[in-house]
């Protein structure tokens, strides 16, 4: 059974290098690490991309990490034609920050919406330019206005930060959980609650993936489309910029 990933994202998100040991080297190419600073693509949001740092200063360029046998294991992958490393080898794993960072400031806004838009999520994606989430709502809804209301939560400059929670405190507490197909992933003994404002009083959410660390850091954002995907599902398309700027 292969051993956990010691996962260093989930403590700090701003971690972009870490040195790390090959633990395996899978027949498809994909390595494990002893530990990473890489997220792997889960709950809508896209995996790091980066490289691995050899001790002669060679590099292994990566596509977007992905989990392996079980959510605990992270994969690393090596694109086409590249060199492959060795079990025991040490190597540094550097993620693309700026790839990184766009996305978190993006996984933020997110979060930010709902609370702009307070129904439960049916659906929900990660972009470096574009996100989507849809909620479950049949109501008639102005994007200026929705953009209005999260631009003032990014100006307020609320805190970001995570709580952890066991996984018996999530079976008791349901309501925390936004999203209605999807539930938070368990098994690991605990759970993190993204929370934004002091004393969570904007909001709190379980949540696995990165964020930015306050909410001023999200930037200018607006909601470009609200599409109608069926009789009570709406789906709301966030980009960075503020409408009708070259970022649009």
């Amino acid at each position: 059974m292969p051993s956990p990933t010691a996962a260093l994202f989930r403590d700090d998100f701003y971690l972009s290098t870490c040195e790390a040991v090959v633990t395996a080297v899978h027949a498809d190419g994909s390595v494990e690490l002893e530990r990473t600073c890489f997220y792997a693509t889960s709950g809508g949001q896209p995996g790091d991309t980066g490289f691995l740092e050899r001790g002669d200063g060679s590099r292994i360029a990566l596509g977007p990490a992905v989990t392996g046998a079980s959510k605990d294991v992270i994969l690393h992958r090596p694109l086409d034609g590249e060199a492959l490393p060795v079990v025991g080898e040490t190597i540094v794993a550097h993620i693309d920050w700026a790839r990184r960072y766009r996305l978190m400031r993006m996984h933020t806004a997110c979060h930010l919406l709902s609370v702009v838009c307070p129904y439960p999520i049916t659906g929900a994606a990660v972009g470096e330019e574009d996100s989507r989430v849809d909620f479950d709502m049949s109501e008639t809804i102005d994007k200026d206005a929705v953009t209005e209301k999260l631009m003032k939560l990014v100006e307020e400059n609320h805190p970001v930060f995570v709580q952890w929670i066991t996984d018996a405190e999530l079976a008791a507490n349901p309501g925390i959980v936004k999203s209605k197909n999807v539930r938070p992933p368990v098994g690991l003994g605990r759970v993190s609650l993204v929370c934004i404002g002091e004393g969570s009083t904007i909001d709190s959410q379980p949540c696995g993936g990165t964020h930015v660390s306050e909410t001023q850091e999200v930037g200018a954002i607006h909601i470009a489309k609200i599409e109608k995907k069926g009789k009570e599902n709406r789906r709301f398309r966030i980009r960075f910029g503020a409408p009708g700027s070259p970022d649009a």
